[in-house]
């Protein structure tokens, strides 16, 4: 595929020269003239010294062929002006773009941004993993932005543990998916009986979470003074 990727830093650094890798055909745009002629020596002539916010350099870069283009710079707005443009007047299929601050996510998704790179939320997953039981872990976002897969610990104490699945009165748009056991995964049904150690994981809207949470889980315990 030929890739448009507009930010030379580190993001589109290492993103350029893995599509390289890959075999795909990559243009890389950095405004800042030093940046550009640093990534420029290491992996050539694919680096243009050009602001991707402009239409003309987009042009210039070939984004009326592009199949992608990824914005990746270290500024939301430069990010939601580049897809607008490679969406609404190059017609690019895909437009990819990094988004800094958690509160703009859904204004990208709305403006028609095809997908949302949020490292902060990545990382937050990451952590997450070492949240006490008794929150919902973050799995991951659909596309459509207002649902996710989460995760719930059922503990000795959970409302839902002992209880069978048709017992548990899910908000609507909230859908009990699997059972993890040990090693064993099996789909929730009806009749399935919830047990202490299980983890469940459910498909979720993000306006429900604290009811699903409340549900599965239990009152969120205090922190020790």
């Amino acid at each position: 595929m030929f890739i448009i990727v507009v930010g030379g830093g580190k993001v589109g650094y290492y993103l350029t020269r893995e599509l390289l890798t890959s075999g795909h055909e990559v243009v890389l745009l950095e405004k800042d003239p030093r940046r550009a002629a640093q990534i420029a020596d290491e992996i050539g002539s694919v680096v243009l010294n050009r602001d991707g916010c402009e239409g003309k350099h987009l042009a210039a870069a070939g984004a009326n062929r592009a199949a992608i283009v990824a914005a990746v710079t270290g500024d939301d707005e430069d990010n939601l002006v580049v897809c607008q443009m490679a969406k609404h007047h190059f017609d690019v299929p895909r437009t990819i773009a990094r988004v800094n601050s958690n509160k703009n996510e859904e204004l990208f998704r709305q403006l028609g941004v095809d997908e949302v790179i949020n490292p902060t939320r990545m990382a937050l997953g990451a952590i997450e993993q070492d949240i006490p039981v008794h929150d919902l872990l973050h799995l991951a976002q659909l596309s459509t932005g207002d649902m996710e897969l989460v995760e719930a610990q059922i503990e000795a104490d959970s409302p839902a543990a002992g209880r069978v699945a048709r017992d548990l009165v899910m908000p609507e748009g909230c859908i009990l998916f699997v059972v993890i056991r040990g090693d064993v995964v099996q789909t929730v049904r009806p009749d399935t009986s919830i047990q202490p150690g299980d983890k469940l994981v459910a498909l979720s809207r993000t306006d429900c979470q604290d009811e699903v949470r409340h549900i599965l889980i239990g009152e969120r315990a205090e922190t020790p003074a």
